[in-house]
């Protein structure tokens, strides 16, 4: 296991259980425990962890690390998730996407549609994003008009936040918006973690004909603090297979289209 993936797993087990020992940390890579204080040392350095006597403990990272020190989970999920929501678009359209791992999937799906390059005469393919990492991966798409709101960048996620994307956003018409949501209820609607990224979101909802989630199965069924929109407003709810028929019934009861992939 090279450094940064030991890591990425130390900020994971970090965010889990709010701090472990060196001791322990070093049964759990299999590595020395000199190299685990090394790690910890860098880490604290870039106040990601705060060192104690004989380990750390999370600090200020809890469920939200920096989108750059998570670990690609369910990157196969998060493929055919990508794939499936990049298959609704049709060319010409102008639209949403807000930040996270499985958002980035469905650029990068967007971005392999050789179909949606235009031609003469034709309207190109417009992508309108908060998240700076996804407009840097469009960017170099000649065939993609890429459109990236104002604000203030959170680094927990990449995504422009704050009232300086609303002015943006309120001028303009999406087709389709995708969102990435920490929950999802039938009664709470889709909401987010951090009420900056839900504001962006719920602006970004309310300007797109067509809503569509993108949430896997233990985003189901729950609720986060800052609520992003009702599901009156959600057109298509795309998840995960692994979710069980009677978690899905509710949202179909409620009018949402919803594909498991």
């Amino acid at each position: 296991m090279d450094r940064y993936a030991r890591w990425n797993t130390l900020l994971e087990i970090l965010a889990s259980q709010g701090r472990i020992s060196v001791e322990d940390a070093a049964s759990q890579l299999h590595v020395s425990q000199a190299t685990i204080r090394r790690d910890f040392d860098q880490l604290s350095q870039q106040q990601m962890i705060t060192r104690t006597r004989g380990g750390a403990v999370a600090g200020g990272v809890s469920y939200d690390l920096p989108l750059r020190y998570k670990t690609a989970k369910r990157v196969e999920e998060k493929h055919r998730i990508g794939a499936a929501a990049a298959g609704l678009v049709s060319s010409g359209m102008v639209v949403g996407l807000n930040g996270g791992t499985t958002i980035t999937e469905v650029a990068r799906a967007l971005a392999m549609r050789t179909d949606l390059v235009a031609t003469s005469g034709t309207t190109p393919l417009t992508i309108v994003t908060n998240a700076l990492n996804i407009a840097n991966e469009m960017i170099v798409r000649p065939h993609i008009k890429v459109v990236v709101v104002g604000g203030v960048v959170r680094p927990q996620s990449y995504e422009l936040i704050g009232p300086l994307a609303a002015p943006i956003l309120r001028e303009i018409t999406l087709d389709m918006v995708f969102l990435g949501v920490d929950a999802i209820d039938v009664k709470l609607g889709a909401t987010a973690h951090h009420e900056g990224e839900a504001a962006i979101n719920q602006l970004m909802a309310a300007r797109a004909r067509k809503v569509v989630i993108i949430a896997d199965g233990s985003k189901l069924g729950g609720h986060a603090f800052a609520r992003i929109c009702p599901v009156e407003r959600v057109h298509t709810l795309i998840t995960d297979s692994t979710v069980a028929s009677d978690v899905v019934t509710p949202f179909t009861e409620a009018g949402i289209k919803v594909l498991r992939v």
